[in-house]
């Protein structure tokens, strides 16, 4: 999204958001996770996550996938297909990407709602 300033307003139920690297970094709080949770975010993809955000959106069942779409031309409101289990990505222009998918321990936790 263009502006972060109404960035919970403009976003909808089962968003994807793409970011760049390290994102969450220096986010080592729950609340960094449960916001995008709360507001329905159903994965975020990213070049590379902090430590403690990957870590922690993985035990609350936030779906994160290493993902480098810089050269991709994604634009705010593309439709984007990602797959968990191969880390494949269909971008709303036909081009593909790969993900890192989920690890096994990822996947488990993911389908069991969380570490909790």
């Amino acid at each position: 999204l263009a502006g972060w300033q109404d960035f919970a307003q403009k976003t909808q139920e089962d968003d994807i958001l793409v970011v760049g690297h390290n994102f969450g970094c220096g986010s080592s709080r729950q609340q960094a996770v449960d916001c995008f949770k709360s507001l329905g975010i159903q994965l975020i993809l990213a070049k590379s996550f902090g430590a403690i955000y990957a870590r922690n959106a993985i035990n609350a069942a936030l779906p994160i996938l290493g993902a480098d779409l810089s050269d991709k031309d994604v634009q705010e409101g593309d439709r984007i297909k990602v797959d968990l289990l191969t880390g494949q990505i269909r971008l709303a222009n036909g081009a593909t990407a790969q993900a890192v998918p989920f690890s096994d321990i990822q996947r488990q936790i993911y389908l069991h709602g969380g570490l909790l």
